[in-house]
């Protein structure tokens, strides 16, 4: 089978999210998206590990809702010693379940730091990957750049972009509304 590996920390799962599902399952002919929910992204703020259960949880209770949908709520990160680097969760996948094919999925704001990602040379040369547009980042320039990149290192390169649906939400916006008070039901997944 073909899976989509989609990571984060979804911090709430929203109808962005729910976007970029739908359209790995519908146009790209994804036999499966793997939501896998990162306890601790290496990048961000250690405090989010606290709440890695709930958001597993909250994730299952979202996706249940959206039973057309060939989404599967994965643990494998919450099972994974940290530091959760994406090149584990990918080698953990492929040990589980050696006959998929796995296609990491990261927007565009991951681009430009993509290099720097521990074993970054092997993610994109053992992985496909695709890229989904972010409100504010050229994909294409930074896919370029990337490139680049890989040609200057001698490292294949497997990544390319995808017209998915651009939902000008985020996380982070959801969270400030909530703390403000505000009705945030209406992006919640």
């Amino acid at each position: 089978m073909n899976i989509a590996v989609y990571p984060g920390s979804f911090d709430p799962l929203h109808i962005g999210h729910l976007a970029i599902m739908e359209y790995l399952t519908r146009e790209q002919a994804f036999d499966w998206v793997y939501l896998v929910i990162s306890p601790q992204n290496p990048f961000k703020d250690p405090s989010k590990a606290a709440n890695a259960l709930k958001r597993y949880e909250d994730a299952i209770a979202a996706v249940k809702r959206h039973p057309d949908l060939h989404v599967w709520v994965d643990d494998v990160e919450l099972n994974i010693p940290p530091p959760n680097y994406t090149i584990k969760t990918l080698d953990a996948l492929k040990t589980r379940e050696p006959d998929n094919e796995f296609t990491l999925v990261m927007g565009a704001d991951n681009l430009a730091g993509l290099p720097h990602w521990r074993c970054s040379r092997r993610i994109l040369s053992d992985f496909d990957v695709v890229v989904y547009p972010r409100e504010g980042f050229d994909s294409t320039a930074l896919l370029e750049e990337l490139h680049a990149h890989c040609r200057q290192k001698h490292i294949g390169c497997h990544i390319r972009l995808i017209d998915a649906p651009l939902v000008n939400i985020s996380s982070t916006s959801i969270r400030k509304a909530a703390a403000k008070g505000e009705d945030i039901s209406k992006w919640l997944m």
